[in-house]
């Protein structure tokens, strides 16, 4: 296995791909209706990496370091026969660790055979409990109930299983407690997630942020929390315990206390294009590299220098100006995933 670093001496751990760019969720902050409405034009499926060319890169990336596989989308549970692509790649000697984030609505259905094939994780979003801001905020496609029942499956099927909530000013700030509270019961981990400048389309501003600080002061009115440490480094999400040892809560923080420093992500889009970013402009067309007859070799060669020039760290140098730059450039959160 080969040790690569990147500019900033960074080493590549983490390989995020994306099986899809649709998902039947209109959420806002990610795939706003009136963008991504009934003539919108998503990725004919020949534009997509097959499982056969996605297996052949885990294998390469694994040789560059890379011991753990999240899939993404869209809605990665919407990809026909998702569970055969888990299988193939829990089979691939020196993943450790295979994760998927999903909005949930499928998860009923799918958790049982995504656990046989060698599932370890699954992240579900969830931003309300409340039905009407919850229809509200996924542009009226799903419910609260459905969400919740997907969760339990998984559960019951022995996934690990974490809650994200995007957390907006103006629009569900109001249950980050009752989402607490919720989870805390149920004993299930929960991480809100600062609303990020990710994509073109979310129409982002600083004033709709609510940040780490804001949440965290919150929280501790109702249930006191205490800081502790990361599970791994390059951890993204910021973990506090409940003080009466109940559980735990994450915090991912990009704009107002970002973690580049230790970002040790690669990711592949649903065109199977590499970025070395969430927030990346330019990708390398790795799809075209596969269907072209390179050998393994050469795919090897250009990602390992894509990843030794890669310096990115947008969230340690974000400004008004860095935002407005990447205004129209960014790659569609529905292409790479989160």
């Amino acid at each position: 296995m080969t040790n690569l670093l990147d500019q900033l001496h960074r080493p590549l751990r983490d390989l995020r791909i994306s099986v899809t760019d649709r998902c039947n969720f209109r959420c806002q902050y990610c795939m706003p209706a009136e963008v991504f409405g009934p003539d919108f034009a998503f990725l004919p499926s020949d534009k997509i990496l097959s499982f056969e060319e996605i297996e052949r890169l885990v294998k390469i990336f694994v040789t560059l370091g890379v011991k753990k596989v999240r899939i993404t989308g869209g809605e990665p549970l919407l990809r026909p026969n998702l569970p055969k692509l888990i299988e193939r790649i829990h089979l691939i000697d020196g993943v450790e660790d295979i994760a998927i984030t999903t909005n949930g609505t499928l998860l009923k259905k799918y958790a049982g055979d995504l656990a046989k094939a060698g599932l370890s994780r699954v992240a579900v979003s969830l931003d309300s409990l409340n039905e009407e801001r919850f229809l509200g905020m996924n542009g009226h496609r799903g419910k609260v109930k459905t969400v919740l029942e997907g969760i339990e499956k998984a559960a019951e099927a022995g996934l690990l299983v974490k809650i994200n909530m995007v957390v907006q000013k103006g629009v569900n700030e109001q249950d980050i407690v009752t989402m607490a509270e919720f989870f805390k019961d149920k004993q299930r981990i929960l991480r809100f997630i600062e609303y990020m400048d990710v994509g073109n389309s979310n129409g982002w501003r600083m004033d709709d942020v609510v940040s780490k600080k804001e949440m965290i002061e919150q929280l501790n009115q109702v249930f006191p929390l205490q800081a502790i440490e990361p599970n791994y480094k390059g951890e993204v999400a910021t973990r506090y315990k409940y003080q009466d040892n109940s559980g735990e809560i994450g915090v991912i923080s990009s704009v107002t206390d970002s973690f580049c420093s230790t970002c040790t992500r690669a990711r592949i889009s649903a065109e199977g294009k590499l970025y070395t970013c969430l927030f990346a402009t330019q990708g390398t067309n790795l799809r075209e590299l596969l269907r072209t007859g390179v050998d393994d070799a050469s795919i090897i060669k250009r990602i390992t220098g894509v990843w030794e020039n890669r310096n990115d760290r947008y969230s340690d140098i974000r400004n008004e100006q860095a935002v407005e730059n990447r205004k129209k450039s960014k790659i569609e959160m529905s292409h790479i995933g989160g």
